[in-house]
Order: structure tokens, then sequence, then C-alpha cells
């Protein structure tokens, strides 16, 4: 059972945590009025409070006065931007996590649900009982690596010499390119591959990625957003909305809408815009003119994954296991069960790149993103050398995948 506590005298904040759906939430401005609320009436009540931040030197008197007066409740800072000293002093008084002061209803109350599903967890008295989840790779998979990676460096070194001579005769810059890349429990590596690209070219996939990556979807016709028959202007005469602001919302008899200077948008379109945005999240162009010819050969037989045997070597990835991703893109997949698929090896080859190949490049970004969880859940050796062999067979790419 959790208790919403709300310790601070925004207005704003105020009238936000007034609209959290199913939750009451008791409002006071003393940090000792607070450790009464947070008291608990039941068995194994346990309280969430935000706490806005004002004068740090006065919150952390008081964070640290509730934290030992009530040693269960799980303090929320609403904070904006902070000094790398505010920080650490608002760590040590026992803050347990930060949100934007002007959060969303919506933000608001997925915080709130986010701890309620992890009451047992977080507000266990006598500790955690878990472990932050993180992937361990398993020994006989780590040795495969090692043998496999120096076999393959060895017997591959003509076809590494052979290729550099080539890329540096066609275009100027480096023979290897160097990217951050997210692989296993989120670990951010350097990502070797041969170039196979004119130089400077990332900073042309912005303009690119708009216009023909193939993971977006282009719907013919765009949601409209829905407007209410009361105006903005109307909306702050009856004090619906506070014109201190900015984008806020009012609330209708169906939902929440969001209203801004020029427009009013629902609160459920605003969530769709974001999911697109996850769903959308892998990059891939179709026919790259940023490629060049060497680049081209290179890529068509995978020369230039090569490279990455080194990165397997020394242990940031493994033969084969789920891609390592761009920033870009990793940053968009930590919401749901996305971030599952960070919980398993990262690879030079996987399940759905011999699953892509096989249906000539044509998959959805929801697709790959399965393939990579499902991967994780199911691995073990036998499903690595059929993953292996299937590679080998089909590493001449048939289409621009």
């Amino acid at each position: 059972m959790i208790g919403v506590i709300y310790l601070g005298d925004s207005q704003n904040t105020r009238e936000r945590l007034k609209y959290v759906p199913g939750q009451l939430v008791r409002m006071t401005t003393t940090y000792k009025d607070a450790a009464k609320l947070c008291v608990p009436k039941v068995r194994n009540e346990h309280f969430i409070l935000f706490f806005e931040r004002n004068d740090p030197n006065t919150d952390v008197t008081a964070i640290t006065y509730l934290k030992k007066k009530c040693p269960g409740v799980y303090v929320i800072l609403l904070t904006d931007k902070m000094t790398d000293t505010e920080r650490t002093s608002y760590q040590k008084c026992g803050i347990n996590d930060t949100l934007d002061k002007n959060a969303s209803v919506t933000e608001l109350n997925k915080k709130i649900q986010f701890i309620s599903d992890r009451e047992g967890i977080l507000f266990d008295p006598v500790g955690p009982k878990f472990k932050i989840l993180s992937f361990k790779i398993p020994l006989w998979k780590r040795v495969f690596d090692i043998v496999f990676s120096l076999l393959g460096i060895i017997v591959l070194s003509p076809v590494f010499i052979i290729t550099a001579i080539a890329i540096k005769l066609e275009s100027k810059g480096p023979v290897l390119f160097k990217s951050k890349r997210v692989g296993t429990n989120y670990t951010i590596f350097d990502f070797l591959k041969f170039r196979s690209m004119y130089a400077n070219a990332d900073k042309q996939l912005k303009e690119l990625s708009k216009s023909q990556n193939q993971y977006i979807n282009h719907p013919d016709e765009s949601p409209k957003i829905p407007t209410l028959s009361i105006g903005s202007e109307e909306a702050l005469e009856n004090g619906l909305v506070d014109d201190n602001m900015g984008a806020e919302m009012l609330i209708s008899d169906d939902e929440v809408m969001l209203v801004g200077d020029d427009f009013v948008v629902s609160e459920g379109d605003f969530n769709k815009k974001k999911n697109e945005e996850i769903q959308n999240a892998f990059v891939k162009i179709e026919n790259d003119p940023r490629v060049t010819k060497v680049g081209a050969f290179i890529r068509k037989y995978s020369i230039d994954e090569l490279p990455q045997l080194f990165n397997i070597l020394r242990g940031d990835m493994s033969i084969v296991g789920n891609r390592p991703l761009p920033l870009y893109e990793a940053e968009r997949l930590t919401a749901d069960d996305c971030i599952d698929r960070f919980m398993a090896p990262a690879g030079l080859t996987g399940l759905w790149q011999v699953e892509e190949r096989g249906k000539g490049g044509d998959m959805s970004a929801e697709e790959r993103k399965q393939l990579d969880i499902r991967y994780g859940q199911t691995y073990n050796f036998s499903l690595d050398m059929k993953i292996i062999f299937r590679t080998l067979t089909a590493f001449v790419q048939k289409e621009n995948v």
C-alpha cells in the first residue's frame, strides 16, 4: 500500500498532483508535518514523498530529518538543473530519485506506478533482496570467442592488408572507423569497422534518415490533432490553465488536454508520438550515397565487419549476440521491455541478421527488437552454431540490408 505526499509550496505542482489518476495526494509545506504524515497507519504501508527543491542547505536538513524519522519513505526531489556540488549534497542526505519540477501529470503518474509495482523491493527495511540486473557471459561462450577470434585474425590477415590498401587508395581518411556503441549491460565501447564511407559521412545522417530510413513508417496521412471548443484565452479566464505554466493541461470529460501558446493536443496523441519515436528507433539508409565503391564491395561481403574480431578478443563483444547499437539508437530503447535486448551478449552476428537476410531485408524495427529479446532469453551453444552456419552461408547479401 502506497501513500503519496507532497512537500512544497509550488501551486503549479499542487495542481498537477491533484489530477494524478486514483491518487489522493496529501499536501504540506513543512518537513515536520510531512514526517507525521509518513507514519504508517496500517501494516506494510509505505510512502512516496515529492520534495520541491528550494534552498539546498535547508533542503538537506529537512531530508535528513525525514529519512531519520521515516526510514521507509521514498523521496523524489522535484528539481531543475543542479551543480555537481548540489547533486552530491542531495544524494548524501538520502534522496531516492529526481524528477523535473515541471513534470506532466502523466510523468508523475508513471513514476508513482513504477514505484508501486516494485514496492516489495524498494521498501524492504532490511535492505534489498535483489541484485541489479546484469549479464555475465558464460565461460563456454568466452572461451569459444577467444579461440574463434584469434584464428579468424590469423587466417584472414591477408584480407585485412588488401582491404586497408584499397580503402587508402580510393579516398582520404583512416582505414578503420571507430564509433561509440552500446552493448551488453548498456556498456559503451569503441566499435571497429573498416571505413566504407567518405570522410565526415556521419554528418549527413540527419538529413538522409528523414527520407530514406527504411525502418520509419510513412503514413499517408498524419493524425489530426483534436482541439477543444474552449479556446486558450477562455480557459485562462475560467481558471482552467495557469498562464505561467507554458504548455500545460486542460481536463476534459474524456482525457487530459495539453495546452501550449498556440496549440491544444490530447495527452493520448502526445504519448502516441513518443511511442512512434521508440518504434522508429533504428536507422537504416537504403541506397546510401555516402558509401564508397570499395565500401560497397566490403559491405556486400561483410568484410567491413572483420575488425570486430579485435572487439571480440578484448571482450567488448561475442561472436554471436545482439548487434551493439549507436548511441542515438540505443537511447530510444530504454522503455518497457526493449531494455531486455541489452541483457544479452553483444555480437558480430545474431538472430535478426540471418532472419533479415532470409527475408530479403524486409523486416520492421519491432520484429528486429523482438528477435534480439528472444535471443537473449533462449541462446545456447546449439543456437549459436546454427546462427554461425547460416551467417557463413548467407554472407553474400542479395539485398542492401
